[in-house]
């Protein structure tokens, strides 16, 4: 809504409200205003004003003059939840001439609403789209990306699992899953049962002590349910449906290959709370 006073026209004005949303004015430069002062006062407000002048105070909806306000952006830039979109499909992964190290996946889904510098989890790993075409993009890869996480052995036609960072409207469908890989593991286990697959994955000691039982993990950007955990075997495993075993890449790996894990965050935070002395500061005094 617009509001505009002129000192120099003193014309009466009816006392009502008018609604620019409805009744839109003729002319481009006439704006209807809102009537705010009692009809008692001296000074009215006009209109239907063309052309206003420089002495009068003037409100647009969206006002260009005034420094648009801006808030700090977090130190989370996206986040995901673990539900897989689509299965994609390397068609490149390898050295630029500049020295980077670009990875080339053909996909679909993902592509819908796409820009430069969107984040998509490939493999539970947050890449940002430097190149993108109707049937495929490119991300760059980090010398950390590859020691971290287990891209490094792709190659052209391996399936990855693609997820774009959820909106504001998305469902939380899994957990909150960052995209950062905290490790590997390694298969170690594949059983079926009926129609079922357990797996079983190894992994490193220090990453163990945040799995738990009936908690979430993300495995290859997968939001998965522990069963149990095996501390004597540094192991933990889980069970895929038929339905999800036919929508992300778990199945499809083998015995000794590595998949990419990321820990519940809620964990680590309360690891981080306990060892800063946060949890004694708080107590009450003796």
């Amino acid at each position: 809504m617009a509001v505009c006073s002129s000192f120099s026209s003193m014309v009466k004005a009816p006392s009502r409200i008018c609604c620019p949303m409805r009744s839109r004015p003729s002319s481009p430069t006439a704006i209807t205003v809102l009537n705010l002062l009692p009809q008692k006062s001296n000074l009215k407000f006009s209109t239907s004003i063309s052309n206003p002048s420089t002495r009068s105070l003037f409100f647009t909806r969206t006002p260009k003059s005034l420094p648009q306000t801006r808030f700090p952006s977090s130190t989370i830039r996206s986040l995901f939840t673990g539900i897989v979109e689509e299965m994609g499909q390397v068609k490149h992964l390898g050295n630029t001439a500049d020295g980077g190290f670009d990875l080339k996946i053909r996909a679909s889904t993902v592509l819908e609403g796409v820009h430069l510098g969107d984040s998509i989890a490939v493999n539970d790993t947050c890449l940002t789209v430097t190149e993108f075409t109707d049937e495929d993009f490119t991300v760059g890869l980090s010398p950390e990306t590859l020691r971290k996480t287990s891209l490094i052995e792709l190659e052209a036609g391996s399936a990855v699992n693609l997820e774009r960072a959820v909106q504001p409207t998305s469902r939380m469908g899994g957990h909150f899953v960052q995209g950062h890989v905290d490790g590997t593991g390694e298969i170690v286990g594949k059983d079926p049962e009926g129609d079922s697959l357990w797996v079983k994955v190894k992994v490193d000691r220090g990453l163990l002590k945040y799995v738990v039982p009936k908690g979430f993990i993300a495995v290859d950007g997968t939001s998965l349910t522990v069963v149990d955990v095996f501390d004597e075997e540094s192991c933990f495993n889980f069970m895929l449906v038929a339905y999800t075993q036919q929508k992300v890449v778990i199945p499809f790996k083998n015995v000794g290959q590595k998949v990419n894990l990321e820990v519940d965050i809620l964990g680590k935070y309360v690891e981080r709370l306990l060892s800063s002395g946060f949890v004694e500061s708080i107590k009450p005094a003796a």
